[in-house]
């Protein structure tokens, strides 16, 4: 088995290729050991100790590591790991555990029911143009809220604390939601 990888805008991030899928459907992102024990897989790469975050993609997991960690030290370990796992055919998460989920894309604020075709067209416009191009760079975009002209979106992945993202959220994902849909007049993390 090959598994792929490739750099991400995000120098602390590195996106892995198992050549296969990884999640069926939607994503999820860990951000601590304790969010990373529902996975064996998240569990054992947060094991490594030099990783801050793990995401899993649709046909990647990108990795995150500790700042001050040379890649060149945590990839051969990382790579071990995937490789195990995928060449196994181990489940992605462990056996159904009281309380566990994957996360929806259920928005964090209520949207008020007068916008609805507004938010139809964020989200849209997000899920058809956004999403595609920031799963290439080994991450991912998830609408959150539409709240009187700002559109309220999470960074995951590759994309949360890369130092580009917000260059992209103000320069790429605000002027493309701003032109399509007038009524954005801000895009803001959360």
């Amino acid at each position: 088995m090959l598994i792929e990888t490739e750099s991400t805008p995000n120098p602390s991030t590195l996106k892995f290729l198992p050549g296969r899928t990884v999640m069926e459907a939607g994503t999820r992102d860990f951000a601590t050991p304790e969010e990373a024990e529902v996975s064996s897989l998240a569990d054992a790469i947060f094991g490594l100790g030099d990783v801050t975050g793990v995401f899993f993609g649709r046909d990647f997991v990108s990795v995150t590591a500790a700042p001050g960690t040379a890649w060149s030290d945590l990839k051969p370990d990382v790579l071990a790991i995937l490789l195990d796992h995928f060449s196994a055919a181990m489940p992605l998460f462990k056996p159904a555990r009281a309380g566990f989920s994957v996360p929806s894309d259920e928005p964090a604020l209520s949207d008020d029911p007068a916008d609805a075709d507004i938010v139809a067209q964020i989200r849209e416009l997000i899920d058809t143009r956004v999403r595609p191009a920031v799963a290439n760079d080994g991450g991912d975009i998830v609408y959150r809220g539409f709240d009187k002209g700002k559109v309220f979106l999470q960074l995951q992945g590759a994309c949360a604390g890369c130092p580009s993202s917000s260059a992209t959220l103000k320069n790429g994902i605000e002027q493309l939601l701003k032109y399509y849909v007038p009524e954005v007049t801000e895009v803001r993390a959360v």
